[in-house]
C-alpha cells in the first residue's frame, strides 16, 4: 500500500505521508486517477440535485482542481508556454521551469477549463458516473505511458524521479484501461485511444522541443486526455455509453 499513499500523495492535497519509492508509486497513478474522478462524479451528482447541470459542472470541476492542487493545469500552461514560444531547446527548459505563466499557457487553461465545463454539463448523471472515473484514470495512464518510451529531457525534477517506474507505469495503466473497458466495451477503447494519441503526440513533440519529457508534459498529456475524453462522453449518447 506503499505505494498507493505515494500516489495519492503525488497527485492530490490530501496530508499522507509520500512514498520514496516511485517505481511502486507509479503504478497507482492510474488508480487514484479513477478515485479522483469519483469524488468529481459524487460532487457532480450532488449539485444535480439542486442546481443547473452548468452550475453543478462548473463547482465539481473546481473541486477536482482543488483536490489536485492543479498539478496538472500548471504542467498544461507550461508546456503551452514552452512549446508555443518557437525558441531553442534550452530556452524552452527555461520556459518550463519557469512558474509564471504567458498568454499561452493563460489560453490553454481557460480552453481546458471550458471544455471540461461544457461537456461534463452535458451529461446526465449515470453517464458522469461512468465518465469522469473513466476520464480520471485513463488521463493519468496516458500521462504515465508519456515515460515509457521517451527519456526525461533532465536529469532533475519530477519527470526524471518518477522515470524509473515505467515497469509500474505500464502495468497500471494496463490495468485501469483493461478495467474501463471490460466496463463499458467500445465507449472505453476509443477514450483510451484518445489517451493514446495525447501521449504519443505530446512525447514526440517534447522529444523534438525539449529533448524529452517533463513532469509538465505529463501534465498537459493527462489535461489533453481528460478533456478529449469528456468530449467523447458528451458527443455519445448515454445508451451506449453504458451497454
Amino acid at each position: 500500500m506503499r505505494g498507493f499513499i505515494g500516489a495519492v500523495s503525488l497527485l492530490t492535497r490530501v496530508p499522507v505521508r509520500a512514498d520514496a519509492n516511485t517505481t511502486r508509486t507509479t503504478a497507482w497513478l492510474p488508480v487514484v486517477g479513477v478515485l479522483i474522478g469519483s469524488a468529481v462524479a459524487g460532487v457532480y451528482v450532488g449539485m444535480r440535485a439542486v442546481t443547473p447541470s452548468l452550475v453543478a459542472a462548473s463547482v465539481a470541476v473546481t473541486v477536482g482542481i482543488a483536490l489536485t492542487g492543479a498539478l496538472h493545469e500548471d504542467g498544461l500552461a507550461d508546456v503551452a508556454d514552452a512549446f508555443g514560444a518557437g525558441v531553442d531547446r534550452a530556452r524552452t527548459l527555461e520556459i518550463l521551469r519557469d512558474p509564471r505563466h504567458g498568454t499561452y499557457g493563460v489560453l490553454a487553461l481557460v480552453v481546458s477549463v471550458v471544455v471540461r465545463i461544457a461537456a461534463l454539463a452535458a451529461l446526465d448523471v449515470p453517464a458522469a458516473l461512468v465518465a469522469l472515473p473513466a476520464a480520471h484514470g485513463i488521463a493519468r495512464a496516458a500521462a504515465s505511458g508519456g515515460m515509457i518510451a521517451v527519456r526525461p529531457a533532465r536529469g532533475d525534477g519530477l519527470g526524471a524521479a518518477y522515470a524509473t517506474g515505467k515497469a509500474g507505469a505500464l502495468v497500471g495503466g494496463a490495468v485501469v484501461c483493461a478495467a474501463a473497458i471490460v466496463a463499458t466495451g467500445p465507449w472505453a477503447l476509443a477514450a483510451s485511444a484518445i489517451g493514446a494519441v495525447a501521449a504519443v503526440t505530446l512525447s514526440a513533440l517534447a522529444v523534438r522541443k525539449a529533448g524529452g519529457f517533463t513532469g509538465d508534459v505529463l501534465g498537459a498529456i493527462e489535461q489533453a486526455t481528460e478533456g478529449g475524453v469528456l468530449i467523447l462522453a458528451a458527443a455519445w449518447t448515454p445508451e451506449l455509453l453504458l451497454t
